[in-house]
């Protein structure tokens, strides 16, 4: 018995990605003021830990391979 399995065509594999769009859509909210600050907050701390060790990579780059 073999089975043969179609391939999704270009028009089923768009109406499954607008199933999920949708989907994710319902499923996300708005977030409240106090939440938004925290999101905030979180995400300026991450850059600013990321640039301070951009930094801290160049400042050792250039006091020992120049």
């Amino acid at each position: 018995m073999e089975e043969t399995e179609e391939k999704p065509t270009l028009k089923s594999k768009f109406k499954h990605f607008v199933k999920e769009c949708v989907r994710v859509v319902k499923v996300t909210k708005k977030p409240d003021a106090d939440e938004f600050k925290t999101i905030v907050k979180i995400s300026a701390l991450g850059m600013a830990v990321i640039g301070l060790i951009g930094f801290i990579v160049n400042l050792v780059k250039q006091l020992f391979f120049q």
